[in-house]
């Protein structure tokens, strides 16, 4: 199993962090995951193990009590969780995302306040752009706030929170016309607030509710909720970066690194489908023989490897772009759009090998069939990604004069 999705290059810090959180994987999360998925419980053993390990705050800079670790060493981390259960994965990204954005864009003060306590997993990120009726069209939320002396007064209606229960900060972008004159382009018309908030559901600060968790038919465990602002009153040195306007901005930021957080988790549930199906392979007999020795089932296990290496490899590609500084929506682009059709054909093959037995949910593939389509609109559709992959192909490849 070890000879697929290997990564060159990585050194020994590296090599051991994703040892650490393989063995964490094997002995705490697989065995308990598909359970906790059928009772849609939140894995609470599991967050903490993962608070202890340091995965909070992996990419948090070490002065503010984080690991300082690359996107390369998260997204490999995040591979190696969602291989053992999506949702735990959808859990660290979120948080993942709000904590980027702070670092890149946040205050000295904001920093100061809320990285450390992040890193620690004191406190639990979550962030918010899709409203009811917008879907993929950012530019499109109508979330409003509006200044009121030293505060803003927030209200609107938010969808598709991951973590909106269980976090206690959530960076929530509206619309504020404040310093932008009729006619600005929506884009440039748009902020970050950074909302703190009590974890749970119903009204857990005056003028926001949570109202309950979404039903979903996967990604379960993970709490994905609505977010309800009337007349929230949030302070103005709660801006993110102190400045409004710049949300738009902050959020594609947080999302490109998101993307890429995708890849991986479809990446890791890819290998994880391959691994089953394999295995199930070796096992199950028909005609005298194990089937993984039938010339059909061996040319299924043959592509569902061949695209686990490829999704890899334009995951790690794309990580290393960010990493080194250079801009990568192309890169992300691709290993999002890739990762994910990917892991649904992989988890459908797997699906295929297990036969009737995968249609059981005493199967694990079951929950991984379920799993996979989350991964296709997640951080962005199949749809957006050929959009932005396009655009920036157009760019790169314009005709001179």
């Amino acid at each position: 199993m070890a000879r697929l999705a290997r990564t060159e290059g990585l050194n020994d810090i590296q090599r051991e962090i994703l040892s650490t959180v393989r063995d964490f994987v094997d002995k705490e999360i697989i065995p308990v995951a598909t359970e906790l998925e059928h009772r849609d419980e939140y894995p609470t053993q599991i967050v903490e193990g993962l608070k202890e390990l340091g995965v909070f705050g992996l990419m948090i800079p070490e002065e503010y009590g984080g690991l300082g670790e690359s996107l390369l060493t998260y997204a490999l981390t995040v591979e190696e969780i969602a291989r053992g259960w999506m949702s735990v994965s959808g859990i660290i990204n979120t948080h993942f995302i709000v904590a980027y954005m702070l670092k890149q864009h946040g205050t000295q003060e904001q920093k100061d306040h809320f990285l450390p306590k992040m890193a620690a997993g004191e406190i639990r990120g979550a962030f918010s752009m899709s409203e009811p009726a917008l879907g993929s069209d950012v530019s499109a939320i109508s979330s409003k706030g509006v200044r009121d002396g030293d505060d803003f007064v927030l209200n609107g209606q938010k969808m598709w929170l991951t973590n909106g229960g269980s976090s206690t900060l959530v960076a929530v972008l509206c619309r504020t016309d404040e310093g932008h004159p009729e006619g600005t382009a929506p884009h440039k018309s748009m902020t970050t607030f950074l909302v703190e908030k009590e974890a749970g559901f119903g009204e857990v600060r005056p003028g926001l509710t949570i109202p309950g968790k979404i039903e979903k038919m996967g990604y379960k465990g993970v709490d994905t909720t609505e977010l309800i602002m009337d007349g929230l009153r949030i302070p103005a040195d709660r801006v993110l970066g102190g400045e409004t306007g710049r949300g738009f901005y902050h959020m594609m930021d947080g999302v490109e690194v998101g993307r890429v957080n995708v890849a991986a988790r479809g990446c890791g549930v890819a290998q994880r489908a391959f691994e089953l199906g394999v295995s199930y392979a070796q096992q199950r007999h028909t005609f005298g023989k194990p089937i993984a020795q039938h010339q059909a089932i061996q040319f299924k296990l043959a592509e569902m490897a061949t695209k686990v290496e490829a999704a890899h490899a334009m995951m790690v590609n794309a990580a290393r772009k960010k990493d080194s500084g250079q801009r990568n929506d192309l890169e992300a682009g691709m290993a999002k759009y890739l990762a994910s059709e990917y892991c649904k054909e992989v988890v459908e093959d797997s699906f295929r090998i297990h036969g009737g037995y995968g249609f059981s949910k005493e199967y694990e593939i079951e929950r991984l069939y379920r799993e996979a389509p989350m991964l296709l609109i997640g951080e962005g559709t199949a749809e957006i990604q050929k959009m932005i992959i396009g655009r920036r192909l157009l760019e790169e490849y314009r005709i001179q004069g």
